[in-house]
């Protein structure tokens, strides 16, 4: 008889603690720790190009645009990410006084790898929501134009836009912002 084994639990501070000593950066969810995938350079250009636009629509308004290396904590559902970008409004809620850990967002944004994109628009959009400040969820295929916008309309609906030409340009009606599809691609080679 085959046994399965089965996981170590693993409390968040013992994931906290491990991850600052880490070559790598992983995610926490109910107690397991996952590795992160590598980035590529479509990945990446994306992420560059979001915060470019984001950091500039923001430049004299009080919202905040980071990428990648912040940990997003949620509570509710014991998880913790980083978000390719994430936009909070004011000052970052950190967890516990610690600086590299917030529990407050208003935007999300996620690249879309074929290794994550299934989690990305499932399970961590189910964690994602729980965030209580999050109200715009935006999933950005890296292969294709190819953008997901959530929005949320109320607790427990949220209404999806999608974008598939260069041409399109898609609002974040919360930040006062748009965001043209093309600005989004620029660099980027399919």
């Amino acid at each position: 008889m085959n046994a399965v084994l089965k996981p170590k639990f693993v409390s968040f501070m013992e994931y906290l603690t491990a991850e600052e000593l880490a070559e790598y950066k992983s995610e926490y969810y109910a107690g397991e720790i996952f590795a992160m995938a590598g980035g590529t350079i479509n990945h990446n250009q994306i992420i560059i190009n979001l915060c470019i636009i984001l950091g500039m629509a923001f430049k004299n308004r009080d919202w905040r645009v980071f990428a990648g290396d912040v940990k997003l904590h949620v509570p509710s559902a014991e998880s913790s990410t980083y978000p390719d970008v994430l936009v909070i409004k004011g000052q970052p809620q950190y967890w516990d006084n610690r600086r590299d850990v917030v529990c407050n967002a208003q935007l999300i944004i996620e690249v879309l790898s074929d290794s994550t994109k299934d989690y990305d628009r499932a399970g961590k959009f189910e964690i994602y929501r729980s965030v209580p400040d999050l109200q715009d969820y935006i999933l950005i295929s890296q292969d294709k134009v190819h953008v997901e916008h959530f929005v949320k309309q109320s607790p427990n609906q949220w209404l999806l836009t999608e974008y598939k030409a260069m041409t399109d340009v898609l609002t974040i009606e919360q930040l006062g912002e748009t965001l043209s599809v093309a600005d989004i691609y620029d660099k980027v080679e399919f």
